[in-house]
């Protein structure tokens, strides 16, 4: 099948695109899993394709104000803001100037135009990014922890919804169209076709068949290849 859905469908493509049935590929069933779960990573790491941009809700619970961080999903690779507490979870109160100025200024902003307000509420979010801020965060993929610099005593209770704007992971088993990417595939089969040419390796020097020497040649232009790609030894 030209265009895989499925992570089997993959490997199979993968081993017809080496030459399988008509030849023998000689890589052993845990190799192939391997070395698709090392495409995958990756994939999932280097190519935009892989993870898309979204915006996660969180109910804060106590055990979140006791640890001072919130639980990320494993497929959250990187979070780029928390967003502003202030807009988030309060309203505008009587004495906040925002109201003032559209309980002052709405009659003037309906019979004219809106650049005043505009510049009005520029110069607010310039003062609030000076004065007030946004709150630090840190995150590791690999603890699954964010971590947000503030009083969780005091800035946040039980029960509150934190939103979070992250990069999440495109889960194949959910977009089966992953496995049809076009630089996965030749990714997967160059991995295949390495792994081929390592288990033949073991041969070299010895007089074989044709397609064993063949085998031995290309893994050394492929490791030349994989070299210069990664620029690494």
């Amino acid at each position: 099948m030209a265009n895989p859905s499925t992570r089997q469908g993959l490997i199979d493509y993968c081993l017809r695109e080496l030459g399988h049935p008509v030849l023998e590929i000689n890589i052993d069933d845990d190799q192939l899993e391997d070395r698709l779960d090392e495409a995958l990573q990756f994939y999932r790491d280097f190519h935009y394709d892989a993870v898309e941009l979204v915006y996660l809700k969180h109910q804060v619970t106590q055990q979140d104000i006791n640890n001072e961080y919130i639980s990320i999903n494993d497929l959250i690779i990187g979070v780029e803001k928390v967003v502003p507490f202030t807009s988030r979870t309060r309203g505008i109160d009587l004495f906040d100037v925002r109201y003032q100025i559209l309980l002052n200024d709405i009659y003037s902003i309906q019979s004219t135009d809106i650049i005043y307000y505009s510049q009005v509420k520029t110069q607010l979010e310039l003062l609030n990014q000076l004065l007030v801020g946004e709150k630090p965060i840190r995150f590791n993929r690999h603890t699954n922890r964010l971590y947000i610099s503030m009083d969780w005593n005091t800035d946040v209770t039980a029960g509150e919804y934190i939103i979070v704007q992250c990069y999440r992971v495109l889960d194949p088993s959910t977009y089966s169209d992953v496995y049809n990417d076009s630089f996965l595939k030749k990714y997967t089969t160059a991995l295949f076709k390495k792994q081929w040419g390592n288990n033949l390796k073991k041969f070299e020097g010895v007089q074989l068949p044709v397609f064993i020497v063949f085998g031995c040649l290309a893994w050394r232009k492929l490791k030349f290849l994989f070299r210069a790609f990664f620029r690494q030894e």
